[in-house]
């Protein structure tokens, strides 16, 4: 019993021991935060935040430009902030902010993208880098909030936000990386979706020695094309007071059960996924009015609404512009695609850079705004190159992900960016990889198991950190061990909360291989093979 009693003492006292050097290793780390200058490393910046974030911090974000709906944010480990506002040229500047963990793992840096055509810092992707042990940076992309109404004759903040904003975040923060830790990183990443997955293709395309690693996400390629196909869905629903506009009721009822009754079955699993979209091809004639019938039926305008919408937008030569919607996207693109009013980011690129005009009248757009707008293809912004041969040379690694049921860009443009590339490079998944996510809307969310790592949030804690079910441990396991991705295992939680516990997994392929339907229970990853 003496010898127990004292045994647990010693425990007490190397607790206690260990208590004492975390928190004088804490209580340095907020002495050394402090004590930095990093206004006198940037040259011409103005410091506008500088501050010790203990672990447990809800960071108060009341500043912060409220169309960016980021009122606060959760830190989960010690992190010193920083931001700054950096001159791009003499009337544009970027916001600025790098956090920089404690605990810095693997002396491993991480940019991070943003979203639409905004101008928003993902607070939520720095709290998930450095919780991580990522030095992790973002920045506003040259101008504040979700609309691009400071574009309008200022083509400087354009060309930020085609590609300087980032480029510029990241030799900042490179450069104050290595002041505060003493050394440079050795190895840099980069992670972002939508919009802030081209922003990751255009970085390999344009500066390829800014990151080892790349995770673009349902990646805006093609851009100006991308603007005229989100531009194309007004015209074509017209507005809610419009003679036959189909309802958003009916568009989350009626339509959306018909798509899935013609296409969720063709995996073998009735489930409300459509497992591969390609092999789903709508025919809206089945809702048509018969006889007499007024309900559950549309009337042979809105049936050609429908024609219009699931087919590619093309020129009246033919020539593709973008890729057809995805089907069974429904009960999302309500919100943005099909809800009978413009689609905000391509309103707004029209109406700032294409025409610097703010009464275009987006009702009335034709493909002859397209084809100016990729004529005009301001600051190079297309984002669509056939080889990246720098970026191969120098090893770097890229890797992609889409939604088979993407609400705002079709998984269809990915895999036609893919396979353009493919033709040009029959080594192309030897640097460039990418893995098609079964009933993901865009970025997140969905009937699938959609939750694969991509960004910060509530559901990134719900899973491990490895390179099975995660797609920033994956691409560093590439980058660092030279292990490549051949899967991906996604995760859905119950109601989409990772505390109610996980629902099913469901392992999504390496394309061009698709996830097939075997035996058994369809929730058990075991009842599919990629083929």
């Amino acid at each position: 019993m003496v010898k127990l009693i004292r045994v647990c003492l010693i425990l007490v006292a190397l607790s206690s021991l260990v208590a004492v050097a975390s928190y004088s290793s804490s209580r340095n780390f907020r002495k050394h935060c402090l004590s930095f200058e990093p206004g006198k490393l940037i040259w011409n910046s103005t410091l506008t935040r500088h501050e010790h974030l203990p672990r447990g911090t809800t960071l108060d974000l009341e500043d912060n430009t409220s169309s960016c709906n980021r009122p606060s944010q959760e830190v989960t480990v010690d992190v010193c902030r920083i931001a700054l506002q950096i001159p791009t040229s003499s009337r544009s500047s970027i916001s600025f902010e790098l956090w920089l963990p404690r605990i810095w793992e693997g002396a491993r840096y991480l940019a991070t993208g943003n979203g639409g055509i905004d101008g928003c810092i993902k607070y939520e992707d720095l709290a998930y880098g450095t919780a991580n042990g990522f030095a992790t940076m973002g920045t506003n992309n040259g101008h504040n909030g979700t609309t691009g109404i400071t574009m309008l004759n200022n083509p400087d903040i354009i060309e930020d936000f085609s590609y300087r904003a980032l480029h510029t975040g990241t030799e900042s923060a490179k450069k104050l990386i290595k002041a505060f830790n003493g050394k440079a990183p050795a190895h840099n990443y980069y992670l972002g979706c939508s919009l802030g997955g081209r922003m990751g293709i255009k970085a390999a395309e344009a500066f390829p020695q800014d990151y080892d690693g790349i995770i673009a996400g349902c990646p805006a390629v093609d851009f100006n094309n991308l603007q005229g196909d989100r531009a194309m869905f007004y015209p074509i629903t017209g507005n809610m007071n419009s003679t036959n506009y189909i309802t958003v009721d009916t568009w989350k009822g009626l339509i959306h059960n018909e798509v899935i009754n013609q296409c969720d079955g063709i995996d073998g699993v009735m489930d409300g996924i459509i497992e591969i979209p390609d092999k789903c091809f709508f025919n809206p004639n089945t809702l048509l009015c018969k006889n007499n019938q007024v309900e559950n039926c549309l009337n042979s305008h809105q049936v050609g609404q429908l024609e219009r919408i699931y087919a590619p937008h093309t020129y009246p030569d033919g020539k593709l512009i973008f890729p057809r919607m995805n089907p069974g996207n429904e009960i999302q693109a309500v919100s943005k695609l099909l809800t009978g009013a413009p689609f905000s980011y391509s309103e707004d690129w029209f109406k700032f850079v294409v025409y610097n005009d703010p009464d275009w009248d987006p009702s009335t757009y034709s493909t002859d705004d397209v084809r100016n707008a990729d004529k005009l293809n301001p600051s190079n912004i297309r984002t669509y190159p056939r080889i990246l041969p720098e970026f191969k040379k120098r090893g770097g690694k890229l890797l992609s992900y889409h939604g088979g049921q993407d609400n705002q860009i079709t998984q269809f443009n990915t895999q036609r960016f893919w396979d353009r590339m493919a033709e040009a490079d029959d080594k192309l998944q030897d640097y460039y990889r990418y893995f098609r996510i079964s009933g993901m809307s865009h970025c997140n969310s969905g009937p699938g198991a959609w939750v694969v790592g991509q960004s910060g949030g509530s559901p990134a804690k719900g899973i491990p950190f490895d390179p099975e079910h995660n797609v920033l441990a994956a691409i560093v396991a590439w980058v660092e061990k030279g292990s490549a991705p051949n899967s991906i295992t996604g995760t859905k939680f119950v109601d989409d909360n990772p505390t109610e516990g996980i629902e099913f997994q469901r392992t999504h392929c390496l394309y061009p291989k698709s996830q097939t339907y075997i035996r058994g229970d369809p929730k058990e990853s075991s009842s599919w093979e990629c083929k």
